[in-house]
């Protein structure tokens, strides 16, 4: 058969698998196939197999090829094909048990002669890079090397600056934004039509879904949240901004919304771990933790690649203090995704929370060699610091945090200016642990450590009179505080003694706070 109508017939099938008409996909590709004898052609054959669902025949017909274990191609269709078929060792032994060269060509160590299937096609072939971000399968120096490797060119710079995007935001607030402006702002020197492109760009709904994400990471939940629920009124069934729309409402406790969000979900998506996982959103920001725990581990059985699950899994053991189970949850999210921080993170925190301060401080470290900029393990690496009565770290990583903060401080750094503050009164840097109780106060009036914290120090300073206005302020929070409640008593005493203080108390009244 001449090349021209062999090259008719890869067209037909073509024509087939766009039209969803596998059967006759399937039959023309078996006879380009026998004709040519071309592993491209027994790889269009195969592919036609899978998507017709014949996957024992589909997997049958690359491994008789050989082929399979030297073309990367036919190795990955292979084991989506085992996949299907639920023969999950096998699967692994075929994505395993090869080595990968420089180019990404699997090569058997029994065979060493590589081979491409498609020379001309390699300029626009797309690869896996979705599935290894999103199921955070990369560090942060990985995923940077990976973003370096890719050989975008001179009218693909669009392109190069999304990916970044689409990655963790670990870089540098400035970096990441400089990112976005480039997508969203039109470049004075482009010619028209590529004006109208960017425009266009500037207006999409991934880009804006990743903004979304980036200002979620930042600690913006409100910002965030005002982002996702424009963009979903646009396209109401973008999964990734449904994704982090559901986790800025969380964050704010917006439960009206998570049960709107959920229903909708649950209705549209019975299949799908993310309907679920709302439910379990639901549930977990009403303080439901034995129902919310259900439909996260429910969310898991669906998709077991679904980190959000897998975390809220373990929140949700947490809130009730049962970290055996809690710790269990993060060690599995913890090996599945090697590229997240936060399953490592929340281990710190377990062990913190027993007060094993050693391990706690090495998970903490471990998530911040994945995530370097994340100002939340900042904080928890100081409150190990302070609670190990290392205040001067604990002041180095607390100053730390707060310059990591992308934006404006907002009411969700409250904890860490008070944080500072303290260290600060314990290393008897008085005025600077008042003007850091001050800023907390400026964001929060509800804190009855910050009114606390800023009595004890104005006491520390014989500041009486302003040391009892702020108990006085504490204990409105709190009537039946007990630190507060002696401390007034303490300071009503010296006032009345003009300033006299007793530095027997003041020692006993250190260990007390």
């Amino acid at each position: 058969m001449k090349e021209e109508e062999i090259e008719k017939l890869r067209g037909v099938v073509r024509d087939c698998v766009s039209k969803h008409l596998y059967s006759s996909a399937i039959f023309f590709a078996d006879k380009v196939a026998a004709f040519t004898a071309d592993p491209a052609d027994i790889y269009m054959q195969a592919q036609a197999l899978y998507l017709g669902r014949h996957y024992r025949r589909a997997f049958h017909l690359l491994n008789a090829s050989q082929i399979v274990l030297r073309d990367l191609r036919f190795r990955y269709l292979a084991a989506k094909c085992l996949e299907e078929l639920k023969e999950w060792d096998q699967c692994l032994l075929m994505l395993g048990d090869a080595k990968v060269d420089e180019h990404g060509n699997i090569t058997d160590t029994r065979d060493l002669n590589i081979m491409y299937l498609d020379k001309d096609g390699e300029d626009r072939e797309i690869n896996a890079l979705e599935c290894l971000t999103e199921n955070h399968m990369l560090t942060c120096e990985e995923e940077t090397r990976l973003l370096s490797s890719l050989n975008c060119g001179s009218e693909d710079g669009w392109l190069s600056s999304f990916y970044t995007c689409l990655m963790k935001k670990y870089d540098k607030k400035n970096v990441i934004e400089t990112k976005f402006r480039e997508l969203e702002q039109e470049d004075a020197d482009t010619n028209s039509s590529e004006k109208t492109f960017l425009c266009t760009l500037r207006n999409n709904t991934d880009l804006l879904a990743c903004k979304a994400e980036y200002y979620h990471q930042c600690g913006e939940y409100q910002k965030c949240f005002q982002l996702t629920s424009v963009l979903l009124e646009k396209d109401p069934f973008h999964m990734k901004c449904t994704q982090i729309h559901l986790a800025a409402a969380m964050e704010l406790g917006h439960s009206n919304e998570l049960y709107l969000m959920a229903c909708n979900l649950v209705k549209d998506y019975p299949q799908k771990a993310l309907s679920w996982f709302a439910v379990g959103c639901y549930y977990y920001c009403i303080k439901k933790f034995d129902q919310s725990r259900r439909y996260f581990s429910k969310a898991t059985s669906l998709d077991g690649s679904f980190a959000p699950a897998w975390i809220g899994y373990g929140n949700a053991y947490a809130a009730q203090e049962e970290g055996d189970q809690a710790m269990s949850a993060y060690r599995t999210a913890a090996r599945l995704f090697p590229g997240c921080h936060l399953p490592t993170m929340y281990i710190g925190m377990e062990y913190m929370r027993t007060h094993s301060f050693k391990l706690a401080e090495q998970f903490f470290m471990q998530a911040r060699a994945i995530w370097p900029s994340d100002p939340l393990v900042y904080n928890e690496l100081g409150v190990v610091a302070y609670n190990m009565k290392e205040y001067d770290k604990a002041v180095w990583w607390f100053e730390r945090t707060l310059g990591l903060i992308a934006s404006s401080l907002s009411e969700t750094w409250e904890p860490t200016l008070v944080n500072l503050a303290h260290a600060l009164r314990k290393l008897k840097r008085y005025n600077e642990a008042v003007t850091y109780y001050e800023k907390a106060l400026a964001l929060s009036t509800r804190s009855l450590s910050t009114y606390a914290g800023l009595a004890y120090t104005y006491h520390l300073q014989n500041n009486f009179t302003a040391a009892i206005a702020y108990y006085h302020k504490a204990l409105r929070l709190k009537p039946d505080d007990q630190f507060c409640t002696e401390m007034l008593t303490l300071a009503l005493v010296d006032e009345s003694h003009l300033g006299i203080s007793n530095n027997s108390d003041f020692h006993r009244s250190e260990l007390l706070f």
